[in-house]
């Protein structure tokens, strides 16, 4: 009775130890832990517009409403929190990516304008403001590029045999990925014109 009982729970261990449960947390783990990353980036963004908003204003006064965009847009992009436990919900990622992307082409607008001011771009606060947003909109680029990698071995994980398994009985979904925002329009060549020429 004691060498079922012992081949009996070896086998329940072996199972257990090839389910892919441990798998499943650690990349889970990762995904949480990656998204943290990407949120703090952002909110590093976020940190620096007032300052770049001021700087701006300080030289080119009349361009309110690239200013006021800029504001409305950052507000609108750190109302919206997705914490780690929020990540399942595809609709509140995209609405989240959707606050960002509209707060990055505010960004675009306001240094489009800044080009305008010979003197704002000469401004050292200006030039450092500006250095620190670059590098921090690489750091959202990397910081992402690592969500996506994470969600991309956790979803594997859950949808490959046996561990899908595991997945369906304590209810582990796949999770949303990134997606690019103007899906439609990077998917066709871009129209190169060059012109007719002169006689």
């Amino acid at each position: 009775m004691k060498k079922i009982l012992a081949g009996l729970v070896l086998l329940v261990s072996l199972t257990l130890g090839g389910c892919g449960y441990n798998t499943i947390q650690t990349q889970d783990e990762a995904v949480k832990a990656a998204w943290s990353e990407v949120v703090n980036q952002y909110q590093r963004r976020a940190d620096l517009i007032p300052n770049l908003v001021n700087t701006v204003k300080g030289f080119a006064s009349q361009e309110e409403r690239v200013l006021v965009g800029v504001t409305e847009a950052r507000a609108r992009a750190t109302s919206i929190q997705i914490t780690p436990e929020v990540l399942n919900d595809p609709a509140a990622l995209q609405r989240y990516q959707e606050a960002q992307g509209e707060l990055t082409r505010a960004l675009k607008s306001l240094l489009m304008v800044t080009e305008n001011y010979p003197q704002l771009k000469s401004d050292q606060n200006f030039r450092d403001l500006q250095a620190q947003l670059e590098g921090t909109e690489n750091r959202i680029a990397v910081a992402r590029n690592r969500y996506i990698a994470s969600v991309q071995d956790y979803n594997g994980t859950i949808r490959r045999f046996p561990s899908n398994l595991t997945a369906i009985v304590f209810s582990y979904e796949v999770k949303p990925n990134f997606t690019a925002e103007n899906e439609a329009a990077i998917s066709q060549a871009p129209a190169v014109d060059f012109g007719t020429p002169t006689p």
